[in-house]
């Protein structure tokens, strides 16, 4: 459903006062509806754990830790998706200590500078992540011991011995809402990463007024894809899922989510745009393959036009092959991390799958504004959340400027760095450092990074964001990452694009094609992207890479790294128009 009377409309919803109170409360709601969905052995049937089950060990796990002499500690949470990682997380935050989620997908020495910065006391880590975690505590003095996740069973047990025997030191402790409850490094290289740190009152809020928006069906099954160390899964999926009574799958990896969707009969799932570009893409390729996309074209036109959209059984109908693919119980698709192109929205739901996306950052729990489950617009991140007001500084003519953020989910600052916080929370408002703007409905758009705004001699604008997009709707140019460069000729800045071809599609369509015939492909497409824009914004120069750009563990493009602009990445001769 997606109609404007719905605009102003709320959901209710319960009080919770922070994520122990959420835990509990969920659990004594929904006690016997499963939580989680698990598999014990990869490519094995999903079992399922009842929310009661969950609760009890959580509750067993934090009385161990606390038995431990881990009160009051900072506790590293590293390894892929897993229900112990979820167990893990609540039974440090909930009565123990302060939770430090980390990236497994970071290299040692960074580990290891991380858990220096937080003065880390204990990893809790995932079995694969053993070789890594022995390598990066190597002179950590403040990591007084380790947990494999593996052992986690023992030390549940241990902890209900503890509980039976009267011990009630964790289910009966006192949480203070606005004390400090995770410290979440940011992306980045670890010199410049910081470490946000978040309240209780900050993420249970932010689940809150989340759920005002947005409403997951009875008996609904999420499948968490992303990595829950970063405050978008966690947040808006895991405990958000949680205070609704939703279950949440884990996903065996990227390559498993149709297989996964399928066999679980998902009906909700978050992801970065590049997972649900990727699916579009994936689709379209198909169609085309199986002699289908004209008769798909003219579908999603006409289903667009009648807003079929708004007639869930009659769209699966229509659109039932691409259904089926997902177990046909897909509901909602959310999506955020990043800008995402409008038209993968208005697809997917033209062809049935509700999708809205929505707009945050780790400092604001993370989010800021989202488009409501029954009325969204697709170039749009929807209104603010109850509760958070978001302002534009210093508007330009068009509306246009830095979006400020303030309100109960907005972060306590910044780990040990009273600089970079006193210029992130200044006057009151969170400085977001994002470019944006609210239409006449008061929906928020983003345009893009103040930092990475391509500013002309005679003062216009470029987003770099708004380039890549018309680069990558280009069929051969599967990635692109635009920045301004001087121009020695002219004197001014000028646009500079990396280009990553599809190489695959390529050889598909074309087969072994030369280098120079690459260059000539990529030649015709930057012409045909030049021909949309005004003169300002073409671009000038670019490069051809033979690798992939890279990325943050969201799948989001590395913009300012290093290896994403130089030669050893595999560029080829920068090819000037």
């Amino acid at each position: 459903m997606n109609h404007r009377k719905y605009k102003d409309m709320l959901y209710p919803v319960r009080p919770i006062a922070d994520l122990k109170d959420l835990v509990d409360s969920s659990a004594a709601l929904y006690a016997d509806k499963p939580a989680y969905y698990v598999k014990d052995e990869p490519g094995g049937v999903y079992r399922p754990v009842s929310y009661r089950t969950a609760k009890a060990e959580i509750d067993a796990l934090g009385t161990a830790f606390i038995d431990l002499g881990w009160q009051g500690k900072k506790i590293a949470v590293i390894g892929e998706n897993s229900y112990e990682w979820v167990l893990s997380y609540c039974a440090v935050t909930n009565g123990t200590g302060v939770c430090v989620p980390l990236d497994r997908e970071l290299r040692a020495p960074e580990i290891h500078h991380l858990l220096e910065r937080a003065q880390v006391s204990a990893v809790i880590y995932a079995k694969k992540s053993e070789p890594l975690i022995q390598e990066a505590v190597r002179g950590v003095a403040s990591v007084e011991r380790l947990i494999c996740m593996s052992e986690l069973s023992e030390i549940i047990q241990r902890g209900k011995a503890l509980i039976a025997a009267g011990d009630e030191r964790f289910i009966r402790a006192t949480i203070d809402r606005e004390a400090l409850c995770a410290v979440l490094f940011t992306s980045g290289t670890t010199g410049f990463a910081k470490g946000v740190m978040l309240s209780h009152k900050n993420i249970a809020d932010n689940v809150l007024n989340i759920s005002r928006y947005v409403k997951i069906k009875e008996n609904g099954i999420g499948l968490s894809v992303l990595p829950m160390h970063h405050s978008y899964e966690m947040t808006c999926h895991i405990f958000t899922a949680m205070y609704q009574g939703c279950a949440v799958a884990i996903c065996e990896g990227l390559k498993q989510i149709a297989k996964n969707m399928a066999e679980i009969q998902a009906t909700v799932m978050l992801g970065v745009p590049l997972l649900f570009e990727s699916m579009h893409k994936k689709i379209w390729k198909q169609a085309e393959a199986s002699g289908k996309a004209d008769k798909m074209r003219r579908a999603i036109a006409v289903s667009k036009k009648l807003k079929l959209y708004n007639r869930p059984k009659l769209i699966k109908r229509v659109f039932k092959d691409i259904h089926s693919v997902t177990g046909g119980c897909i509901e909602n698709f959310i999506v955020g991390g990043a800008g995402i192109n409008p038209k993968v929205i208005e697809d997917f739901e033209a062809m049935g799958f509700p999708m809205m996306q929505g707009y945050g950052m780790t400092e604001c729990a993370p989010l800021i504004a989202v488009n409501r489950d029954r009325y969204s617009k697709a170039d749009s991140v929807g209104s603010a959340l109850p509760g958070t007001e978001v302002r534009i500084a210093n508007p330009d003519k068009a509306g246009m400027g830095e979006i400020l953020c303030r309100g109960p989910s907005v972060m306590l600052g910044y780990y040990s760095n009273p600089k970079e916080t006193a210029k992130t929370l200044a006057d009151g408002w969170l400085h977001t450092g994002d470019l944006g703007y609210f239409d006449e409905e008061g929906l928020l758009y983003i345009a893009g990074r103040v930092k990475d705004v391509i500013v002309t001699k005679n003062g216009k604008n470029i987003f770099p964001e708004e380039v890549e997009y018309y680069l990558t709707e280009e069929p051969y140019i599967l990635e692109a990452l635009v920045h301004g460069v001087p121009d020695e000729k002219s004197g001014d800045v000028v646009v500079n694009a990396g280009l990553y071809p599809d190489y695959d599609l390529i050889q598909e369509e074309l087969g072994d094609i030369t280098e120079e015939e690459i260059k000539q492909l990529m030649d015709e497409a930057v012409d045909r992207v030049n021909a949309l824009m005004p003169l300002f914004k073409r671009v000038k120069r670019f490069t051809i890479r033979k690798r992939e750009f890279s990325k943050t563990t969201t799948r989001k493009i590395k913009r300012r790294a290093a290896e994403n602009f130089c030669e050893a990445a595999g560029q080829e001769e920068e090819r000037v128009k």
